[in-house]
């Protein structure tokens, strides 16, 4: 059973969309259950996340956890941003059924990626910053779908 805040994500998602000309844009998806994430970030000069927008191809939760990841992005710091686990965008949502965990995986993993992204077209290192998986099956333990 889904928590009322993944209900209210998934039937009214904030900030979908695309940012033309985005700062970063960061493209993850899941192989095992066909979710893909896009996330676009516009960045101003002093570091702050000032819009972000996404569009999910997915589940209800993978959509749900797109847009809370957004909302815990919008007007952070790019180190603020990072420190935003998938646990946080649970825990924001109020929980997700263990089967779906992976959904929120995917949002953390879309932040990276299009940190990654700006990263690379600004010629700069943001401290613990990894290179990003476009599947994240690959970094995630074995589980049934």
């Amino acid at each position: 059973m889904y928590s009322e805040k993944v209900m209210d994500h998934f039937n009214n998602p904030r900030n979908v969309g695309e940012i033309e000309n985005a700062s970063g844009v960061g493209t993850v998806g899941n192989a095992k259950c066909g979710d893909i994430m896009r996330m676009y970030l516009d960045i101003n000069d002093d570091g702050i996340i000032q819009d972000v927008k996404f569009k999910t191809f997915g589940c209800g939760a993978a959509v749900a956890t797109s847009s809370m990841a957004t909302e815990l992005v919008k007007g952070k710091t790019v180190q603020q941003a990072l420190e935003v686990t998938n646990k946080a965008v649970m825990e924001a949502l109020d929980g997700l059924p263990p089967v779906k965990v992976h959904c929120s995986l995917l949002a953390e993993e879309a932040i990276h990626a299009a940190l990654w992204d700006y990263a690379q077209k600004n010629h700069i290192t943001i401290e613990g910053l990894e290179q990003p998986v476009s599947d994240i099956g690959e970094k995630e333990p074995e589980e049934e779908y």
